[in-house]
């Protein structure tokens, strides 16, 4: 099996493992492969794009959703470490408003399946960190939301305890819309 599945609280959000094939020299894995995603998961999905950004210790980018053309993502870190969060905000979901998190790191090499109708966002806990997703659907700005990371009827736990200072935001993250101000 090329991956190790775990499900999560939220439906359809999967943490994945990958198989590593490790000895004095390094390390290989294949970091995605459509049919071994489709056996393991059973879902059947065409990515688009993918997405690399670099990130300093401390900032936080999300939570993010598109009210149009959703974005399913296969998120994984490649340098350094991050709290990643899935937050269910699809109307109608028994597990509507909770969220799930857990660490991604380059050490541990796990990705996270966050499918179409959740937000996502993440907090950097290492000196710097280089993350990477590929997506479902194109990046259309105009349809873009930011759900608060902090939103209190959420009650995200966030490893705050791990900075040495307030999370650093976007402009859009500051000024993002509490749950019960959803957009849809």
């Amino acid at each position: 099996m090329p991956y190790q599945v775990m499900q999560t609280p939220l439906e359809g959000v999967l943490v994945l493992e990958p198989k590593v094939f490790g000895d004095a020299r390094g390390f290989f894995f294949e970091s995605f492969n459509a049919r071994d995603f489709e056996q393991v998961t059973g879902l059947q999905r065409t990515f688009v794009q993918d997405n690399h950004s670099k990130s300093a210790k401390g900032v936080l980018r999300g939570l993010h959703y598109q009210v149009q053309h959703a974005q399913g993502k296969l998120v994984r870190v490649t340098q350094g470490a991050v709290f990643d969060v899935a937050v269910d905000i699809r109307k109608g979901s028994p597990t509507f408003g909770q969220w799930f998190g857990l660490e991604l790191s380059a050490e541990n090499k796990k990705q996270l399946w966050v499918p179409e109708g959740l937000a996502h966002g993440f907090l950097v806990t290492s000196e710097s960190a280089e993350f990477l997703y590929k997506t479902t659907d194109y990046y259309h700005p105009e349809y873009e939301r930011s759900l608060l990371w902090s939103d209190s009827a959420i009650g995200i736990e966030w490893p705050l305890h791990l900075l040495e200072m307030a999370p650093l935001l976007s402009a859009k993250d500051l000024d993002a819309s509490p749950l019960n101000s959803l957009e849809e």
